[in-house]
């Protein structure tokens, strides 16, 4: 058999075998596992001589240690296993053999021999460490004298915790029983014995091979968090510790020397993060003497000399993280209220000590090193946060802390002197610097909840006196120094504005405001805003944005900052030049009020229609129609009189028309690069109207645009309409088309009603996507919305060939997701026209003379789309149109609180619909029964339910509105149906009792859900 297991490991590893050789192979050792009884093969395969290839004895290891682990083998067959390979140990690594097995075969020959001991150690293998350690050697011959048996016995330490021990491993209880048991018996038999071996071997480090040094220091920091610590902290094992970890002149980190060093000080770091009492802690902290171990380290040549080549930045991140434990566990000391009075001085006078260590790492160059101790020093502001709310102020030893600590933030926030901003290949940097940056920040904010005038304070001294040095020229000054200045400043909004603004009865409203009023006068003052480097110009438009209200109270100063911006909209930096239109549009949308004559200036500086040469390439586009928008706002502004209004339309849009008409011809004769710019020149002419109207239907401090501005609007429309006609078939001009027609709306008004029709021929087209026709019945819809009382005949008019083209559109068949996708959404906002049109009081346009053929396909596909068992919110949706049908041209209430009584809603004082009482009767009352009775109905389904609770509301609008007739016609179907009259008479009760309250009404929609399951029940 094991040539057979040999061959197919072979076979299934070598990749030219073919495709169904190698299958049968794979499927065969599958078979070995599920059967788990080729263990024995595998064993002999393992250790026969001469020796398979490390593929095969690897395989066959995994093999053995499934048949250990998945099928439970006897103690007997263990103990075999045990023995053989001991056997095979003891042969092939003795001294002068030369027969050790590779790396990654002792790894995998150690879980095996794990898993042998997880079963074993409790009962008839109690001498497992023994046996192992017999191998290495004795006192004196560990380590030197075989050193392949050594890392042979620390990579067998290394598997058992990793078995038994990892924490980060997730494990079913009874595992965890099972390991906490075993971590006990090695406790109680060897862990004193394993602790004495590490001694042996650490204590002729200097001349043992060093990588076995390294692999018993990396063994006894997984091993201190669950054993003994008086047996690893002693002054022999803290004495070598200290040796190791303070080696000095180790030129190459990577070398030997240097990771035994890093591996020493992992170990400290690891017995510093046992867990234990604070007490204890404290001594042990005290005992390691890890402040001398620390200031040591700091001030070695490796991490001394900083910004030469020989600083070892591994080095520091591994002192590094020592240092954050430490601090950790001191600060959790002292944040425990319990903890005695004498514990907690010993700690206040230990964080003082390293709270020194710790900011000398937190600003450290490199940020790696930098993010190893924010952990620490985020619990370290924390605690100093609980204080500060607790007494109102920090204790005075605190209070020393946070002046450092909020310099070092600072420091870090700024560019390192290596960084480049903005180049293509930095961008992995720039983003973990960003990253580090937002972390920062959390620190600072930190610090300003614990002391926010000495934040004020501090923030205000950097920022002003960086701008103070720039405006003196001070040519020491860098772009790192004036981007750090102006991003603390942006940052410092979060605290001058965080309430009522930077403003109260045109004062600052905080001391916070009032320094950040100097902050901006110093900004501008400076003229920073000429300075060239694109990170400081964005910076500079940023700031101004975000604190506007600054220029609302000084409108002097808003020419000079216009003026900046409009160069700014000009920079031959692709960046800033894109983000600059973007925030030009934002400052002019909040300083409109404050523009005066500086209006025709500014459009005269953009030149809107000819400054970007090639629009119809420019892949900024879509950035460019900020620009658009902020010249509307800019030439509608209030302080603009009504005929220089008109005056600056004209200026703006004359050019786009002539350079429509010219490129139109081309656009026609297919060519795209003429259709992309009759595209954009519609997407800027929409967004134009956008910027000089503000005007929304529902908003009473909008204006509503004059007719003088409006009647310049209407020429942008007809010239769109006239692209949309010539290129109907481009769906990029039809979607420009409706993007601009959505914005037309605010400055033309009513006057787009008269369009209308032509903009539902161009935009509804054959052409016309699904996902387009669900888009503009929701601009329709707020086109009905905002002109109610005026749409009526145009809507007329109109809904015939709107609602031809969505019933064309509904009859595909979609072929493939993403078309039912959008088909579901297009019945969606179908029914919510409908909705849309019934709710505004324009019910009668869909039965009007002009539309009566039109409305029972519309009734038509309400039904269907209620009983569709394959989308139950569109169900639901279309039994809510047809209760709204009900509620709209039912007439006055027949049953309820408002039968009888004069009208109480606008639905109504609706013209009732004459003869619609029978025609919902005959048509909308068999829903109740047809909708459930459909094929794949599921009443257990949730979504199915608010369907049946929708046509449990329906039933309820159609007796209010019809009365008797109905009951009568309920009694008849359920009848029918089989109810007797007791049955009957509950339904009917319970339907007249909805009528009683918002309780009574939902008891019914339950019962009718219930009536419902029984019935599908009896059907079944």
């Amino acid at each position: 058999m094991e040539s057979q297991v040999e061959n197919a490991i072979e076979i299934a590893a070598n990749p030219t075998s073919s495709q169904e050789l190698r299958g049968q192979a794979i499927e065969y050792l599958n078979q070995l596992r599920a059967e788990g009884s080729a263990w024995q093969a595998a064993l002999a395969l393992f250790t026969r001589d001469p020796r398979a290839t490390d593929f095969v004895r690897h395989t066959s290891l995994d093999l053995v240690n499934n048949a250990i682990q998945e099928h439970r083998l006897d103690e007997q067959s263990l103990g075999y296993i045990r023995d053989t390979l001991m056997s095979h140990i003891r042969q092939s690594y003795m001294p002068g053999s030369g027969a050790a097995d590779t790396s990654h075969i002792q790894n995998k020959l150690m879980q095996t021999v794990t898993y042998i001991f997880v079963a074993l150690y409790p009962s008839s293998w109690q001498s497992f460490f023994d046996d192992f350690r017999a191998l290495a050697g004795d006192q004196a011959t560990i380590g030197s004298v075989n050193t392949a048996t050594t890392f042979l016995y620390l990579r067998m330490l290394g598997q058992v915790h990793d078995e038994i021990a990892d924490q980060l491993v997730a494990r079913p209880e009874d595992e965890k029983k099972r390991n906490t048991e075993l971590k006990d018996l090695i406790r109680q038999r060897d862990a004193q014995k394993i602790s004495l071996s590490w001694q042996e071997i650490l204590a002729k480090w200097r001349e043992t091979d060093l990588g076995l040094v390294e692999m018993c220091l990396r063994t006894i920091g997984r091993w201190v968090s669950w054993t003994d610590i008086n047996l690893i902290v002693n002054q022999a094992m803290i004495t070598t510790f200290l040796e190791m970890a303070g080696q000095q002149g180790i030129g190459d980190p990577e070398s030997a020397a240097g990771k035994v060093r890093d591996a020493a000080i992992d170990t400290f770091s690891e017995i510093v993060g046992k867990k234990m009492s604070p007490a204890d802690k404290i001594e042990l902290i005290t005992f390691l003497n890890l402040s001398e171990v620390v200031g040591q380290l700091i001030t070695s040549p490796a991490l001394a000399e900083f910004h030469s080549p020989n600083y070892d930045n591994d080095l520091a991140e591994t002192v590094a993280k020592l240092v954050n434990n430490i601090v950790f566990d001191i600060v959790k000391i002292l944040e425990n209220e319990s903890v005695e009075e004498h514990i907690r001085q010993r700690a206040d006078d230990l964080i003082r000590i390293f709270t020194p260590y710790l900011l000398r790492f937190f600003a450290d160059q490199y940020d790696e090193v930098c993010s190893t101790v924010i952990p620490s020093l985020t619990d370290l502001l924390t605690f100093l946060r609980k204080l500060q709310k607790k007494s109102g102020s920090i204790p005075p030893q605190y209070a020393a802390v946070l002046p450092p600590v909020l310099d070092a933030i600072i420091a870090k926030m700024k560019y390192d002197e290596t960084a480049t901003w903005g180049e293509e290949g930095d961008q992995t940097d720039e983003a973990e610097f960003l990253d580090l940056r937002r972390r920062l920040h959390v620190l600072q904010q930190t610090v300003t909840a614990i002391d926010e005038p000495y934040y004020i304070e501090t923030l205000s001294r950097v920022v002003n006196g960086t701008f103070g040095r720039f405006a003196q020229g001070d040519q020491t000054l860098n772009w790192r120094d004036l981007e750090l200045a102006l991003y603390e400043m942006f940052l410092f909004g979060e605290l001058a504005i965080r309430n009522q603004g930077l403003y109260a009865k045109r004062e600052p409203s905080s001391a916070a405001a009032q320094q950040l009023v100097a902050m901006m006068n110093s900004m501008i003052d400076s003229g920073l805003a000429n300075n060239p480097h694109p990170a400081i110009q964005l910076q500079y438009m940023e700031i101004c944005v975000r604190y506007y209200q600054f220029f609302e109270q000084n409108p002097n100063l808003i020419p000079k900052v216009l003026e900046n911006f409009v160069n700014l909209t000009h920079s031959n930096h692709i960046k800033v030049r894109s983000r600059s239109w973007y925030l030009f549009q934002r400052l002019v949308k909040h300083l409109r009020a404050q523009l005066g004559n500086v209006s025709y200036d500014i459009i005269q500086a953009d030149e809107m229609s000819s400054d970007e040469e090639d629009q119809s390439a420019d892949a900024l586009f879509n950035s460019q129609l900020f620009l658009f928008e902020a010249v509307g706002c800019i030439a509608s502004s209030s302080t603009v009189s009504i005929e220089n209004k008109k005056l600056y339309a004209q200026t703006i849009m004359s050019p786009l028309f002539t350079d429509m008409e010219q490129t139109l011809p081309q656009a026609r004769n297919g060519d795209e690069r003429a259709i992309l710019q009759i595209h954009h020149i519609i997407m800027a002419l929409g967004t134009l109207a956008r910027g000089y109207s503000d005007w929304v239907p529902s908003n009473n401090n909008s204006a509503v645009p004059h007719s003088e501005v409006a009647d310049e609007f209407v020429k942008a429309s007809e010239a769109i309409l006239v692209a949309v006609d010539s290129l109907n078939s481009s769906g990029s001009i039809r979607h420009a088309a409706r993007f601009a027609f959505s914005r037309m709306i605010a400055v033309l008004g009513s006057r787009l009603l008269q369009q209308l029709p032509s903009w539902i021929e161009g935009l509804l087209s054959l052409s016309s996507s699904m996902d387009e026709i669900s888009t503009f019945l929701k601009v329709l819809g707020q086109v009905i919305f905002t002109f109610k009382s005026e749409i009526a005949g145009i809507l007329d008019t109109v809904m015939s060939p709107v609602l031809q083209r969505i019933f064309t559109a509904l009859a595909v068949i979609p072929s493939g997701t993403d078309d039912e996708i959008q088909l579901a959404e297009l019945r969606r906002e179908y029914l919510n026209f409908i909705v849309v049109v019934l709710n505004h009081g324009l019910g009668s346009v869909l039965v009007s003379n002009a539309n009566q053929s039109s409305f029972e396909p519309v009734i038509a596909s309400i039904e269907t789309f209620a009983r569709d068992t394959h989308d139950y919110p569109t169900a639901r949706l279309a039994i809510f149109v047809l209760i709204r049908m009900v509620s709209v041209w039912g007439g006055p209430d027949k049953v309820g609180p408002g039968a009888n009584n004069a009208p109480t809603s606008n639905d109504t004082t609706q013209a009732p619909l004459p003869g619609f009482e029978n025609y919902v009767v005959e048509r909308f009352s068999p829903l109740a029964w047809s909708i459930p009775a459909s094929a794949g109905f599921n009443s257990k389904d949730a979504q199915a339910k608010q369907v049946l609770y929708e046509a449990a509301n329906l039933q309820h609008e159609i007796i209010k509105k019809v009365g008797e007739s109905y009951v009568e016609r309920l009694k008849t179907d359920l009848g029918g149906m089989g109810v007797g009259g007791d049955g009957v008479e509950q339904y009917l009760r319970t339907l007249a009792g909805s009528f009683e309250g918002t309780k009574k009404e939902k008891e019914w929609r339950n019962f009718y859900t219930q009536f419902v399951d029984r019935m599908l029940a009896s059907r079944a």
